[in-house]
Formats: structure tokens, sequence, C-alpha cells
């Protein structure tokens, strides 16, 4: 084979646009769960929701590692100047999620702190929510790029458009949650579970609309591959497989006896977005600044770190994959643990 006629830059896109949608599907349900803690007062109900994740959620973490490390290795053009246009959310981002992983370990070790415990949990799982979806909005609506660093100021990411797109990955994460919740529960908790999937699967809905309206009016570009000839050709299946799964989406939470299909029918729904997502970005890692030939590193660097995640990303898929099925099924909600 010859290795000089691969393109692996746009393997490492593909490879991180899988990570990273990997994370938000594993770790957003694990966020999502923090989003919806206050809809569970009792402290039994509490705990089987911390018991339904804790095999499981730092391990979902990984993939953020994966796409934060990622991006510095293959695209380090990319990371140079988004890090500085992206300060402040993503260190709020990572200070979250520290106290959110110190609150879920700490809150099991005492009584008189757990409701302080509690509240870092909802608080930290919530705003890194959040600055995720910031994040991805400052990113899509345009950073500012001089020469071959960034050129604008530190306040730059904050817009009504980023603080929509926050809201939204609250309300996706929480809808992940609550489907996760009805996967994994029984009796009155999966029945509370349920309804709150009902409330975020409408907001989530609303705000996929939302932004769906507005995205192709942050650029041009993003106008013309969404609705120039033959792009729309590419373009138009997206709203219609959203609204199908929309509808998939309600009639699963409506039917009682199908408790794992909102969970996956929701991760399709993300997945669904994510790829509208590329179809507004491609070949683009800065819209509209920046291609993915532009910040990638050099062949040989991409092509031998190409080749450890070639080894490495089956056994952590592997070992990922074996721990869900491990602690697959019910939790028992007398003993708080699995059937």
């Amino acid at each position: 084979m010859d290795f000089a006629s691969l393109d692996l830059t746009v393997a490492w896109a593909i490879l991180l646009a899988t990570a990273i949608f990997i994370y938000v599907a594993l770790d957003g349900f694990d966020l999502g769960l923090g989003i919806l803690y206050p809809f569970f007062p009792k402290k039994a109900d509490r705990d089987l929701v911390m018991n339904s994740v804790a095999p499981v959620w730092d391990g979902n973490e990984t993939w953020l590692v994966l796409g934060g490390g990622g991006l510095f290795a293959a695209f380090p053009l990319a990371y140079a100047i988004l890090m500085p246009a992206l300060y402040a959310p993503v260190i709020a981002m990572l200070l979250a999620l520290v106290f959110r992983g110190v609150a879920f370990e700490f809150r099991w070790r005492t009584v008189r702190w757990r409701p302080a415990w509690d509240w870092a949990f909802i608080v930290g799982s919530t705003m890194a929510a959040f600055c995720q979806g910031v994040a991805l909005g400052a990113i899509l609506q345009g950073v500012t790029v001089v020469g071959r660093s960034y050129g604008g100021g530190w306040l730059d990411w904050l817009t009504p458009f980023s603080v929509v797109t926050g809201a939204a990955v609250v309300s996706g994460y929480a809808l992940l949650g609550a489907t996760w919740l009805n996967m994994k529960l029984l009796g009155e908790p999966q029945l509370k579970a349920r309804r709150l999937a009902w409330r975020f699967a409408l907001a989530t809905v609303a705000f996929i609309v939302i932004v769906s309206l507005f995205t192709p009016y942050l650029d041009a570009a993003y106008s013309e591959r969404w609705f120039a000839w033959p792009n729309i050709l590419y373009a138009a299946p997206v709203p219609v497989v959203v609204a199908l799964l929309t509808f998939a989406l309600f009639r699963a939470i409506h039917i009682h006896e199908h408790d794992k299909w909102p969970f996956l029918i929701a991760l399709a729904l993300f997945l669904v977005t994510f790829f509208g997502l590329g179809i507004s970005m491609w070949p683009y890692v800065i819209p509209t600044s920046v291609t993915i030939h532009e910040a990638a590193a050099p062949f040989k660097s991409q092509l031998f770190m190409f080749v450890g995640a070639a080894v490495l990303l089956p056994i952590i898929l592997a070992y990922t994959g074996y721990s869900y099925w491990v602690f697959r099924g019910k939790l028992d909600p007398e003993k708080g643990g699995y059937h």
C-alpha cells in the first residue's frame, strides 16, 4: 500500500469527529443525570440515579481526552487558534467536570455535607454541558483569525447564538439522561424519568429547529452548503430524518413496553444533527477561516499517531462495550443495585 496516497488529514478529521460524537453520546447522558438531579429530591432516588451510571461514568470521559489530544496532535494550528478563543468556556467546563467528579465520590462519604456535594454535582454537570454548547456555538459563528493566530477578544465567544446553543446542549443532555434512566429504573422513578424525557424531548426539538434556522445565516458559506445546488441533495434528507426520528422518539416514550428505544432513538437524533453540523462546517476546522488541510500536522506525524490510534481505539471500544454489557439491565429499587 502506498501510504503517501492516503489522505490522512481526512481520516484524522473523521476519527476526531467520531471520538467527539462518542463522547457526546456517552458523557452526554452522564452529564444529563446531574442536570436532572433536582427532579429527584429523595435520597433513595438520587442513589439510584448515581448507581445507574457509577460503573461507567469515569470511562465516558476518555473520549474527551482523545478529542482534545487528537486536535492538538493532528491539527495543531486549529488547536493554537481555538484555545485562546475559547479559554473562558473551556476552563469553566474543566473546573465544572472536576467539581462534578469530586462530588460524585464524596457525596457517598458524608451525611452532613451531602446536600452541598449534591449541588456541586448539579451545578458541575449543568455548567459543563452549557460550556460545551457555548463552545460549539462560538465555533459555528466564526473565530477571528489573523495570520496563523487568534485575533479576537476575550469575550468574543459570548453572543446570543452561543448562549442558545449552550442551552440546547443542556436540554439535549437532559433528554439523554432521562431516556437512560427510563431504561435503567423501575417503578415511580422510571415513570418520573419518562415524564422528564417527554418534556426535554419537546425542548430539544425546539432548540434543534431554532439553531437550524439561524445557522445558515451566520455565514454565506453555510447558506450555500445547505441551499445551493447540488449540495441541497445531500442536505435535504437531514431535516426529513430529524422529523421522522422526532415522531419515533415521542411514540417510543409513550409506549411503556419499549424501555430501550427512547434512549437509542435519542442517540440517533444526536447523530443526525451531528451529521448536519458536519455539512455546515466541511471542510473547515475553523469556519470559515482554516480548512482541515491548512491546520493539519505533517504527514509523517499524522501517520505515526494514526498507527497508534488504530491499535488503541479497538481496545478502548472493547473495554467500554464490555463494561456496559456487564452492567446491563435494570436497577433493583429495593437494593439500589443491578438485578
